[in-house]
């Protein structure tokens, strides 16, 4: 049999969703919830992935309430509906922080500018580490990630350089000048989430890496790191995700 208190954990959670989407989106007041729901789902792939079930869930709301009082509800939502709906104002209220989920890897070791290609390239093999942060006098100038250095020694030997020669004798600093793409990391803070994770590699389609420092700032060391490898793994922790 379906609570009589279902109603009141129905409306509960339509007030924590229509609130955390004003106060995340800075919406006026004035807009409709459905408004602020296809707003938000511009921006926040939670919010994206359950935009049909959120408009849906606010007409049940508009359904079930006293027209003179929107806290009485003149019908009872079942289990599974009240279930699921807090589920996913779960995600949006109170998503899991990237740097505490187990897919951000913190053993991240840092190379100085000046070491050369050909120890990077053993480090990485020895490590298991595929982007490596590398730093100049305290600051970071950029990721050496295994596959644009592939890229950077395939032009090299179309080229007919000696290879040997070119991993010996070129910094990493020099290698990362000859990467095509300079967007291909970014830098976040350590109050990143997971959805705002996804949000970043959804924008930006060349993403392949991003590294999470204490502020977010190039002069911090990196608390964690997340490819783009990660994106379904990120899917399945939402969508098992429950706050502990």
């Amino acid at each position: 049999m379906t609570s009589t208190n279902n109603s009141k954990r129905f409306i509960r959670t339509y007030n924590q969703i229509d609130s955390a989407l004003r106060i995340q989106g800075d919406m006026k007041r004035s807009i409709s919830y459905t408004e602020a729901v296809r707003k938000a789902a511009r921006t926040n792939s939670i919010v994206a992935k359950y935009e049909d079930a959120l408009i849906d869930y606010g007409r049940l709301r508009n359904a079930i309430v006293h027209n003179s009082d929107p806290d009485l509800a003149i019908a009872e939502p079942h289990d599974e509906v009240v279930e699921e709906y807090e589920k996913i104002a779960e995600l949006i209220c109170t998503p899991p922080l990237a740097v505490k989920s187990n897919i951000c890897n913190k053993v991240i070791s840092t190379i100085e500018y000046n070491v050369s290609l050909k120890e990077v390239m053993e480090y990485g093999y020895k490590s298991g580490f595929s982007n490596i942060p590398i730093f100049k006098e305290g600051m970071l100038i950029g990721v050496a990630n295994a596959g644009k250095i592939a890229e950077v020694i395939g032009k090299k030997i179309y080229e007919k350089q000696d290879i040997n020669s070119f991993l010996e004798k070129t910094t990493i600093e020099e290698v990362l000048r000859e990467f095509t793409n300079d967007n291909y990391y970014t830098i976040a803070n350590e109050k990143i989430t997971l959805d705002k994770v996804l949000n970043l590699f959804t924008e930006n389609r060349k993403l392949l890496v991003i590294l999470i420092t204490k502020s977010g700032t190039l002069l911090e060391p990196p608390l964690g790191i997340i490819t783009i490898s990660d994106i379904m793994d990120i899917n399945k922790i939402l969508d098992n995700y429950e706050e502990k």
